[in-house]
């Protein structure tokens, strides 16, 4: 059972190794109704964190708690207030985009009465509803990739964990998936998002944790960040003011 008062995600010394440690340790804490960006330089560990965080990756040591629940111990419980995008989703290509999001509804066991107009509004949203009754198998990658964002939403997850969901998207369709995360926070979702893109994650996150090695190297707003990388003179709240993410970013991963 989801726990009022707790945190949208807890990560407690999370540890996975491949020969090596992908992730070291890794404490980390989401509230609810946050916008949460997690960063890091290619093989810092974040794909790791985010498939143990979805169940897909058996940690070695330490605990996921999903709103209060041990991932661990229910599994189900945990995953039912979840949705996880890869950065490579998978579709089925001989379906529609209405029958796939019906599809994926019926696995969580939503009412094709409830179902069907929220699929209509997350393709209205992202600019697929023209294309509703096409198969997929003729979609651009960045087609598919709104229609895998269109699945993860379908059940109103109230945690989202996206990674890289901007790669190979134009300009027109980020900004439809941008608009779309934000309203889900909005709506009081969660969202914990890996990407490269920097400005992304300037722009869109509340807070931002840069992991390197697999270990937490730094975490705040960017104003935060900007003071422990020495960036900038403005300590106050506006993201507008002094170095950017890329700055900061750099300075610090420099130093760990």
């Amino acid at each position: 059972m989801i726990a009022v008062s707790a945190p949208a995600l807890t990560l407690n010394a999370l540890c996975k190794s491949f020969g090596r440690p992908a992730v070291d340790h890794l404490c980390l804490c989401v509230q609810r109704g946050e916008l949460y960006a997690l960063l890091g330089p290619n093989g810092a560990g974040k794909t790791t964190t985010l498939r143990m965080i979805a169940g897909l990756l058996q940690p070695d040591a330490g605990s996921v708690q999903i709103f209060g629940i041990d991932l661990a111990r229910d599994p189900a419980g945990a995953k039912q207030a979840l949705a996880y995008l890869p950065d490579e989703p998978m579709l089925y290509d001989k379906l529609k985009p209405s029958e796939y999001l019906e599809f994926v509804a019926g696995l969580w066991g939503i009412k094709p009465e409830v179902a069907a107009p929220r699929a209509l509004g997350l393709l209205e949203m992202l600019g697929l509803a023209p294309h509703a009754h096409e198969l997929t198998e003729g979609f651009s990658r960045g087609m598919k990739q709104k229609l895998a964002l269109a699945g993860a939403l379908v059940h109103e997850p109230q945690l989202l964990i996206l990674d890289e969901p901007l790669t190979g998207l134009d300009a027109a369709a980020a900004r439809q998936v941008k608009n779309l995360l934000l309203e889900h926070v909005r709506r009081g979702g969660t969202v914990i998002l890996t990407t490269h893109i920097l400005d992304v994650a300037e722009r869109l996150a509340e807070r931002i944790g840069i992991i390197q090695s697999g270990r937490l190297i730094a975490e705040g707003t960017l104003a935060q960040l900007r003071a422990l990388a020495d960036v900038g003179t403005d300590d106050s709240a506006d993201n507008d003011a002094g170095g950017t993410l890329e700055d900061v970013f750099l300075q610090l991963t420099a130093r760990a």
